[in-house]
């Protein structure tokens, strides 16, 4: 079984981070680890306080992982702190680490931030080089290229200046209301569209973080980055079309799918 390591924050009401990533992982047929940057009390309606992690227990985590189950892809969440980045891309650097696969967590669906002012130019600079794929939302991309996105044209240009910028892939997400979820992808100087439908369901707390955590499972199995994309988008499709609803507030899903995070 090919294994995958998630870094990322915890989410109390299990619905986002680490363990979405696992229920993600699980699912895709893959072996999950995790090293745990931050513990959150949330759940599915917002983010009531963080506590980071020390960045030498996350370096211990890291190092726990990595001398022991070497992962086949690693997929970097939630990180709040430049210390904590810098802990992560050293390590990453130090053992090799490949297929990487960051979602830059920044702001909670209820407009916490998740991240430092601080944290943001750590994580361009030393996490995004060394990344396979950078999975941003429509806000986080106009924060990352500086660009107002509201257009499919807008889009290609903001996905174009963080790509060229950091030299990674990036994926971008276009299902904050400008289109039927397609999302963009910006690779090797090229681009390609996977469409998407938007599916009427309200329960979508942990999409970005199960997205990104089945496209970390499709490089683990060998897909190429291309295919690992399109299947990741078929299963979050599947997962959203057979959700249920838990709870009494935007409600958390789980049928044989994980699907929570903040976008």
């Amino acid at each position: 079984m090919k294994t995958v390591l998630t870094i990322a924050g915890s989410d109390s009401s299990g619905g986002a981070g680490i363990q979405a990533d696992i229920k993600t992982m699980t699912m895709n047929g893959v072996y999950a680890m995790s090293a745990i940057t931050a513990l959150t009390a949330q759940n599915t309606t917002g983010v009531r306080a963080i506590r980071e992690t020390e960045p030498d227990f996350l370096k211990q985590q890291l190092d726990a992982v990595f001398e022991d189950i070497f992962p086949d892809s690693v997929k970097i969440g939630m990180v709040s702190s430049g210390e904590l980045i810098s802990v992560i891309a050293d390590r990453l650097r130090f053992y090799g680490a490949k297929n990487i696969v960051a979602d830059p967590v920044m702001v909670a669906s209820s407009g916490m931030a998740l991240i430092k002012t601080e944290a943001i130019a750590a994580l361009t600079q030393k996490l995004f080089p060394i990344a396979t794929l950078v999975t941003p939302n429509i806000p986080e991309a106009e924060a990352l290229s500086g660009t107002v996105i509201k257009s499919k044209d807008d889009m290609f240009y903001g996905a174009k200046i963080i790509g060229d910028k950091y030299g990674c892939a990036v994926l971008l997400k276009g299902g904050h209301s400008i289109n039927d979820a397609n999302d963009l992808l910006y690779a090797d100087g090229e681009y390609r569209w996977f469409e998407g439908r938007r599916i009427d369901n309200p329960n979508t707390h942990g999409t970005g973080c199960t997205l990104s955590a089945a496209i970390a499972s499709n490089l683990a199995k060998g897909y190429a980055l291309t295919e690992a994309v399109e299947r990741a988008k078929e299963y979050i499709s599947g997962a959203l079309s057979a959700g249920l609803n838990l709870g009494q507030g935007s409600g958390p899903l789980m049928h044989n799918f994980s699907l929570n995070d903040r976008h």
